[in-house]
């Protein structure tokens, strides 16, 4: 069993930034090429670009119309109208703090498959993600006005899925009963996150389930018991060593 492990590690972080998406991410070209200062300076055929909003520095990215993938931090609600918009976009990244009050501009971004929220500190209805049709990852991270997950019960599109919270602010999460039976999921993401009822057999009932990567939020005989459901599945908590492994508070 211990030889079976060996590589299990690598295995993990492989794909760990396979589904979050950075497996190819060079952020020092991320830096060079394609950081603006301000939207007036993204060039018109741009197809990247990354912007952190300071004043009114976004005014006029409603207009570039090549972007395919955006990085935006500090967005508020008004640079998130003008982001709504960008109806090319394939991936959105919403880095920390998302302040915006209303997902309802995301509903024109019909070809979007990638989305990833930090921190939306004043949202609660998240309902409008699961409406995506096009939508195949969605990261959300330290929303500590989220309810429950309740809201993902049908996602069937959804291949890849996070609900984690910050280091020092686990998100918890009910049940992940609304889980069960996604038809698509491959990749459940939950760093720093607290699991209320401590069962995971849930996710044995997604078919496609490859990856889990998760806090140690379950007594270990709930991962014995889904590593023996599933043996196909990837998460570092089946690898016995892992137990003896301090846990981060």
């Amino acid at each position: 069993m211990s030889k079976m492990f060996d590589s299990y590690s690598s295995l993990a972080s492989a794909l760990g930034a396979q589904f979050r998406g950075h497996a190819d991410r060079d952020w020092q070209e991320w830096k060079e090429s394609h950081y603006y200062e301000t939207a007036a300076e993204i060039p018109a055929d741009a197809a990247r670009a990354w912007v952190s909003r300071q004043k009114l520095n976004y005014g006029g990215i409603a207009d570039k119309k090549a972007l395919e993938h955006l990085i935006a931090a500090n967005v508020d609600q008004a640079f998130f109208e003008e982001i709504g918009r960008l109806s090319g976009l394939r991936r959105l990244e919403l880095e920390w703090p998302f302040l915006g009050t209303d997902l309802t501009p995301l509903r024109a971004l019909q070809g979007l498959e990638h989305l990833s929220l930090d921190s939306p500190r004043k949202l609660s209805d998240f309902s409008a993600l699961a409406e995506l049709p096009n939508l195949r990852t969605l990261i959300i991270t330290n929303a500590k006005k989220m309810p429950d997950i309740e809201w993902l019960r049908d996602a069937h599109h959804l291949e890849v899925i996070g609900i984690e919270g910050a280091i020092d602010n686990p998100y918890k999460i009910e049940s992940l009963t609304p889980l069960a039976g996604l038809r698509s999921l491959r990749a459940f993401l939950g760093v720093s996150s607290r699991l209320a009822d401590r069962r995971l057999m849930p996710l044995a009932q997604c078919p496609k389930l490859q990856y889990l990567s998760i806090a140690r939020c379950a007594p270990r005989s709930e991962f014995e018991l889904l590593h023996e459901a599933r043996p196909d599945m990837v998460c570092s908590w089946f690898d016995p060593k892992a137990w003896g492994k301090p846990v981060l508070s």
